[in-house]
């Protein structure tokens, strides 16, 4: 690898000849880390030029360094940072100057914490992976993923890779989720009435953004997806919790003066509890009513494997009052970050405005790339494999739960890839999860998705999209092991 002659300036404040400069930048650059041994160094005549300084004093200063070791010459291939340079140290480099900002008081608004949710880089390193959201490389079909991303850059697609759509989408990908997936959802809609998002959350962002202010009230579901909360908490708007049953959101628990619920009525987040139809139109009579709009999160929809989904909220609605988010990142892989709002078109053109303004629109490579996915059969293929999978699973795990006396206290209706577990009276799932992990078992403590500053401690999720249904048996045996001996 070549080291660029960009990286390569002179410090102007630093003393001494001009090649014992350059050999001091050199030599800072090695002990830094930023070049590392078999690095080719610019040519002394580049350097030279980009330097503004004679090539004789760049060959000298190179010179010097393969004296010292900290360079090799390799005769008319150049110089090379030597395999035998110093390493650089392994504390962290520190910086002298930390500026003169106030930062505390600088920053005109907070955005931190984020999620709140712990997932660890090297999940896939576990051995029992009882962990949200992640993609199962078993499962994948990455084969006519890559066919379907090569065609995607073929001169055919010239104009969908290259062009700025400014606010638009890739009319190909528009056109098959209008005609393909959301009557699977009992949803019609026109193009002007969709637009694709940076996935699921970015979807609930421009609602939140859109529809809410300071003087508004938003509902949610307690618990719930903890970036919903903190993403309304950033609105500014006035937020009432509602908590969950057995089915779902209770609309009669909903408070006055709401202007906006977020609900995820197929799969409750995290709970996975399926709201029944009477409470559905309940809701809708109710939103009808008072007034008031519905944002409906349908993750996971595709993954009905128990019995076939209820209808969705939007396919109900007869009045408009419902804004629906899709997303493929949890079917094909969370990395995607590909989803879709649905909703009447003055909204959408509001959304899009919005979009526009941050982001523009989503890749169009990446846009092309799903809608030749899922034109050519394969995104059917990869649901229906999956969703045979994580039947067996849910199967294997909800055995294994029985068999060790653990409650599942979330039951969903139809599917998904997670149970919503209860542990006994007493016990902190936050420090059950820390000494898990030493036994090489990762589970999501149910805390964070509590709106409460005292959360109850006694819950947590756990996840069957990406561990075999051989380790199963064996890591929730190791999870109700630590319960005991909690």
């Amino acid at each position: 690898m070549s080291i660029s002659v960009e990286t390569f300036f002179l410090d102007p404040s630093a003393e001494g000849t001009l090649q014992a400069r350059i050999q001091q930048m050199v030599a800072q650059g090695i002990l830094a880390g930023r070049f590392r041994p078999g690095e080719r160094l610019p040519s002394s005549r580049k350097m030279a030029t980009h330097l503004g300084v004679s090539r004789i004093t760049v060959t000298l200063a190179y010179t010097e360094l393969v004296a010292d070791d900290y360079l090799t010459s390799r005769g008319r291939s150049g110089y090379f940072v030597s395999d035998n340079a110093p390493e650089p140290p392994a504390f962290p480099a520190q910086r002298f100057h930390t500026g003169t900002v106030d930062w505390a008081r600088t920053i005109g608004q907070r955005f931190t914490p984020g999620l709140s949710l712990d997932k660890p880089a090297d999940w896939a390193d576990y051995r029992y992976q009882f962990i949200y959201g992640q993609t199962d490389k078993t499962l994948f079909d990455s084969a006519n993923w890559r066919l379907c991303a090569l065609r995607a850059l073929g001169m055919r697609d010239f104009s969908a890779l290259t062009s700025d759509y400014f606010d638009g989408d890739d009319p190909q990908l528009v056109d098959f989720i209008a005609r393909q997936t959301l009557p699977r959802r009992g949803i019609l809609a026109n193009p002007d009435e969709i637009l694709i998002t940076m996935g699921a959350q970015n979807a609930l962002w421009l609602s939140a953004q859109v529809l809410l202010n300071s003087r508004r009230r938003a509902a949610i579901e307690d618990p719930c997806y903890p970036a919903l909360r903190t993403i309304l908490t950033q609105s500014r708007c006035q937020l009432s919790v509602v908590p969950v049953d057995e089915d779902g959101l209770p609309p009669q628990d909903l408070p006055d003066q709401t202007d906006v619920v977020f609900t995820t009525p197929s799969h409750q987040c995290p709970t996975a509890a399926t709201m029944s139809l009477e409470r559905r139109q309940a809701l809708l009579d109710k939103a009808e009513a008072e007034d008031f709009v519905i944002v409906e999160d349908d993750y996971e929809f595709e993954m009905s494997f128990l019995k076939a989904p209820s209808p969705s909220l939007k396919s109900l609605d007869k009045n408009g009052r419902v804004i629906y988010v899709g997303s493929f990142s949890k079917s094909l892989f969370p990395g995607l970050r590909l989803g879709y709002l649905v909703g009447p078109a003055p909204f959408i053109r509001e959304a899009r405005a919005l979009r526009a303004t941050v982001l523009r629109h989503p890749p169009g490579h990446i846009q092309r790339t799903v809608s030749y996915y899922l034109s050519l059969g394969h995104y059917d293929a990869l649901v229906r494999r999956m969703s045979k999978t994580y039947h067996e699973r849910r199967q294997v795990m909800v055995d294994a739960l029985n068999e060790h006396g653990l409650t599942i206290a979330g039951q969903g209706t139809y599917g998904g890839s997670s149970v919503w577990l209860k542990a006994p009276p007493g016990t902190n799932t936050t420090e059950l999860a820390e000494k898990l992990r030493a036994k090489s078992v990762l589970v999501e403590p149910g805390a964070p998705f509590f709106a409460s500053e005292t959360p109850p401690q006694e819950f947590l999720r756990l996840a069957y999209s990406s561990i075999p249904s051989s380790r199963i048996p064996e890591g929730i045996h190791l999870i109700a092991e630590a319960i005991q001996s909690n």
